[in-house]
């Protein structure tokens, strides 16, 4: 029953549409709801009364916990106020494995605390067997010497070629600020945000499911990656941009026969376990401690994909979504708080 589903992103309610989805059937949910900021969505209010927000977000997780397999895992995208409401409701019917926080400064507001991070839930359906895997990402450098920005001291001839294991502080992957690198969609996330995450807890061929789809971007990311995805989304606008992109992805997302996330031209996230396979690609400094100030480079650069589909120009938007769409440089700006 769910074959009719995947690869496809059903437009309409998510709480109606989840009706049609079975029990244990994907291996991979992640949702980035509105924050309930009064964002300028076209189809759904972002305006709900605190409780009444609250309620409406339990009903669809309890949804996205159903869907999900023992083997899988779920993911929820918010702000830390929020999720501290999400993680109280989802303790009670799953599995907490990790709060990753991801860096992204704001604006400073107010007279407390600068808020400085979105919050990524990260549960299993169960407490053991789920498809958990260790990633790595390039080591940080000075942006103008190129040496390492951390003293490993005498220990640089132990640092692993191309990068430290990612933690649950994710600093590397910044929000999309330029109104060129984005979709007219007012909350959009980094497209290499979800491979890491697909990447850590999936495999080829594994359904990824999300239930705000918006223009598309966990979809692009599971079809490049090798997977297949089902994606929500109540705007008919939103769907049609989101069909448009996903028609001019190519699952080519790989270094040889191995899955890797690919950003500017460069390799920025890997599992720890396809570094074998991987390690033949690359040109690696010797000595090592030498990687203090020389990167590790791939052999050939003709092997990373053009990343196509990811975004349209804005006389597409102009042709699909009309004047509607057309949001302000101004209030694209995302005010975490």
């Amino acid at each position: 029953m769910i074959e009719k589903y995947t690869n496809r992103i059903l437009q309409g309610d998510c709480l109606e549409l989840f009706k049609k989805i079975p029990d244990n059937s994907v291996d991979m949910t992640f949702a980035d709801p509105p924050f309930n900021l009064k964002k300028k969505y076209t189809s759904c209010a972002d305006s709900l009364e605190f409780q009444e927000y609250l309620n409406w977000c339990e009903k669809w997780i309890y949804e996205m916990v159903r869907v999900t397999k023992p083997t899988g895992s779920i993911f929820l995208h918010n702000l830390p106020k929020w999720l501290t409401y999400y993680a109280t409701y989802l303790n009670k019917f799953a599995n907490f494995k990790h709060w990753i926080a991801w860096d992204a400064p704001t604006a400073p507001m107010g007279k407390s605390l600068q808020p400085s991070h979105y919050g990524i839930l990260f549960y299993t359906k169960d407490i053991k067997g789920a498809k958990i895997y260790e990633l790595r990402y390039p080591h940080k450098r000075d942006r103008k010497q190129g040496f390492l920005w951390k003293d490993y001291g005498g220990k640089k001839d132990l640092l692993h070629p191309f990068g430290p294991l990612v933690s649950d502080v994710w600093t590397d992957i910044h929000r999309i600020k330029h109104n060129t690198k984005r979709d007219q969609h007012p909350c959009q996330l980094p497209i290499h945000l979800m491979d890491r995450l697909i990447l850590m807890t999936t495999d080829e061929n594994d359904i990824v499911f999300d239930p705000f789809s918006g223009t598309g971007t966990t979809a692009i990311s599971a079809k490049r990656l090798g997977r297949k995805y089902i994606g929500i989304e109540i705007d008919t606008k939103y769907v049609e941009i989101s069909e448009k992109k996903l028609k001019n992805t190519k699952q080519n997302f790989k270094v040889g026969d191995t899955w890797v996330s690919f950003y500017l031209k460069d390799i920025v996230t890997i599992r720890n376990n396809d570094w074998n396979n991987l390690e033949k690609y690359f040109i690696i400094p010797n000595p090592l401690r030498s990687i203090d100030y020389q990167r590790v480079k791939l052999k050939d650069k003709k092997i990373i994909p053009n990343e196509n589909g990811f975004s349209l120009e804005n006389d597409e938007f102009d042709k699909i979504n009309g004047e509607d769409l057309k949001i302000s440089i101004g209030s694209l700006e995302e005010k975490v708080y």
